[in-house]
């Protein structure tokens, strides 16, 4: 009996330890200062932002300077100019006013030294330099966009999310409508883009082409990862001639890649190889990029058989059930009966 008490004491004490130490794991990581990017770049400064009294300070200096604005500081009355595109910005350290030019402007707190840096509330670099802030409580990040030109269209409804994830619907803002045209701030990854509004909203929504038009090559190769490791997943399934695209258990060459360009990207192909061929824009062989689909003869036929180019030199595909899918190099057989190459996203 006393054994079984003392292991009992044992077991909750060690249960104690672990979840005091969970604890001052999640509270350390959310005292842990917010990153700031510009324009999708992460900067680096000397102080980092703080939060206090759920106001955001941060450096304004380096800030300015971020942004190509010339700085001159006045130590004897603590003061700051900044000069950018004919624009003269004052602000004296301690006040709850700035100036922009000759318009005075009024700050939501004044800003003040933290740790002998001079820094000033997220709003005065807002308001000061006529940037779109957005706070990011997911990964704890500031986003500054001065960016004021809107290049890219919305091609297909899509929702606004305040967080690169669909699966919350307390993330989700609104609906962008055909039409309306955007900033892309960044690729986050394969499959989120952080966008600006015309109304001056930041949030994020779908990268998958059919929802805007925006292309960029930092996209492109993050998209063609994500469709390579997808397509690795299936590596070893069942050859199929003329396998059902709606299932998994087994395919053939063009339901494989079919199956690989809908999950991933959400594009839809046609389902035999020889219409997949008339999709996209055609690519030299000097010009492959990860991700672009190979067509071959085969069969007696001018177009039959199509695989994904895996970069360097290699291809994605299937044709037997005796390698099923699987990946291997772009050489012999497949160069003398390569026909086209296209590109797709």
């Amino acid at each position: 009996m006393q054994q079984s008490t003392i292991k009992y004491a044992m077991v909750a004490l060690l249960a104690l330890t672990i979840t005091t130490v969970q604890a001052k794991h999640a509270h350390a990581a959310s005292e842990q200062p917010p990153t700031m990017l510009l324009d999708g770049r992460a900067l680096a400064f000397p102080a980092p932002p703080v939060i206090e009294n759920g106001v955001s300070y941060v450096p304004l200096r380096p800030v300015f300077e971020a942004e190509g604005a010339q700085v001159k500081w006045d130590e004897g009355t603590q003061s700051v100019k900044a000069m950018k595109d004919g624009a003269v910005i004052t602000y004296r350290m301690g006040d709850s006013v700035a100036y922009k030019n000759q318009e005075k402007l009024t700050l939501p707190v004044p800003g003040k030294l933290i740790n002998g840096f001079s820094m000033v509330p997220l709003r005065f670099v807002s308001e000061m330099l006529g940037n779109v802030v957005q706070w990011h409580a997911y990964a704890r990040s500031i986003s500054i966009s001065s960016i004021h030109t809107f290049e890219t269209e919305i091609t297909y409804g899509v929702n606004l999310r305040t967080e690169p994830s669909s699966e919350a619907d307390a993330s989700l803002v609104r609906m962008l409508a055909k039409g309306q045209r955007i900033h892309v701030i960044r690729a986050v990854d394969a499959n989120w883009l952080e966008v600006q509004t015309e109304d001056g909203k930041i949030g994020f929504m779908s990268a998958k082409p059919k929802y805007s038009n925006y292309s960029s090559p930092d996209l492109a190769m993050k998209q063609a990862d994500a469709l390579i490791a997808f397509g690795s997943t299936f590596i070893g399934t069942h050859y199929d001639f003329g396998a059902d695209s709606d299932q998994t258990d087994a395919f053939d060459c063009s339901s494989f890649v079919k199956r690989v360009f809908g999950d991933v990207l959400g594009i839809d192909l046609p389902r035999v190889s020889y219409d997949q061929a008339k999709e996209g824009v055609e690519v030299k062989l000097d010009d492959l990029r990860k991700g672009d689909l190979l067509f071959f003869s085969a069969r007696g036929l001018d177009i039959g058989h199509v695989g994904i180019y895996a970069g360097d030199g290699k291809i994605l595909h299937t044709y037997s059930d005796k390698l099923g899918v699987h990946i291997e190099a772009f050489d012999g057989q497949w160069k003398d009966r390569f026909v086209t190459a296209r590109r797709v996203f």
